[in-house]
């Protein structure tokens, strides 16, 4: 039986919700054809949590464990990392070194998707439409008129590199523009700066492996917040979501093939998951790429996957075997 680290945790804001997503990790995958270990990593420590709570200190040389005198190899790494170092290509350097293979994006595909500014721009060399955006560093001078007139109102602060909305906000007058600023970098030290895109707000997922492709149905999300942020993520009161979504044949169509035209342009590997704002002119923009999606019992993938008719179980055995 191979041994399966499913990785969780992480240096970021996410490590709750990567927590959250390690256990349906775990309670689907086949335990007849794996042995799934628990590996928690933070900044302190990286360690193996083991079936009795014993905590196992993994040897960062080889990426292993020693229990009962047994020296413990990892055959494949399932990431569920959300953020850094998961979702930034650190870790994937570091198995990539080991020859470990793992569930998701590469080091390349990881790092471009993980700076929003960078990946907007090297995705519309394919044609990719996304918000009009200023970025900005630590230090760099700030003219606020300028930016309103570039932007207009309302328009988005956002930390550059980051997940779940979070450090977001909406910003509506001119007075509310430098605390956005400021509350974005004390989470990042890149911030981006976007229009704002009216439309209806859709995500959609899908994976490759060597023999197939499958392309989720799509979620239709409507925040009963101003906008879909950390609090209508993950509580089910302040928000809606419809799969498949409430669109035409040809939109339906449209977003899955662009979908997986942006899988092939970054190499992607494993699960990802793409959203997007659908205008009244029928514009498909692309808000971002996530390289390791949610698997959270409220996160979109695990309903994709239901309204396809799949099982988490028979995706995560595709994913160790075939990808």
């Amino acid at each position: 039986m191979k041994n399966i680290a499913i990785i969780c945790g992480g240096y970021s804001a996410e490590y709750m919700i990567s927590l959250k997503s390690m256990e349906k990790i775990y309670s689907s995958i086949d335990k007849i054809k794996y042995n799934p270990y628990i590996v928690l990593l933070t900044k302190s420590k990286w360690i193996v949590q083991y079936k009795d709570k014993t905590e196992l200190f993994i040897d960062k040389n080889d990426f292993s464990f020693v229990y009962n005198y047994e020296k413990i190899k990892f055959d494949f790494a399932y990431i569920t990392i959300h953020g850094t170092p998961g979702e930034d290509g650190l870790l994937q350097g570091y198995l990539d070194m080991l020859n470990i293979p793992y569930s998701c994006c590469g080091l390349f595909a990881s790092s471009l998707t993980f700076n929003k500014y960078y990946c907007n721009n090297f995705l519309k060399k394919i044609g990719i439409k996304t918000a009009k955006s200023i970025f900005i560093k630590k230090g760099d001078q700030l003219l606020f008129k300028t930016i309103i007139a570039k932007l207009g109102l309302p328009l988005f602060v956002k930390p550059n590199r980051g997940g779940s909305s979070i450090g977001v906000t909406k910003v509506i007058n001119i007075n509310q523009l430098p605390l956005a600023i400021s509350t974005a970098f004390d989470n990042c030290t890149e911030v981006l700066i976007e229009s704002s895109i009216y439309g209806i707000e859709v995500t959609c997922g899908c994976y490759k492996t060597k023999n197939k492709q499958i392309i989720f149905p799509i979620t239709e999300i409507i925040s009963k917040n101003d906008f879909f942020d950390f609090d209508a993520k993950y509580n089910y009161d302040k928000s809606e979501e419809i799969t498949p979504a409430r669109l035409s044949k040809k939109i339906t169509n449209k977003i899955q093939t662009l979908t997986t035209r942006i899988y092939d342009y970054i190499e992607a590997k494993g699960i990802i998951r793409v959203d997007y704002i659908i205008t009244p002119e029928k514009e498909i923009k692309m808000l971002e790429i996530n390289t390791i999606p949610g698997m959270t019992e409220r996160s979109f993938i695990p309903q994709q996957i239901d309204a396809a008719g799949l099982t988490l179980k028979e995706i995560l055995t595709d994913i160790i075997e075939f990808t």
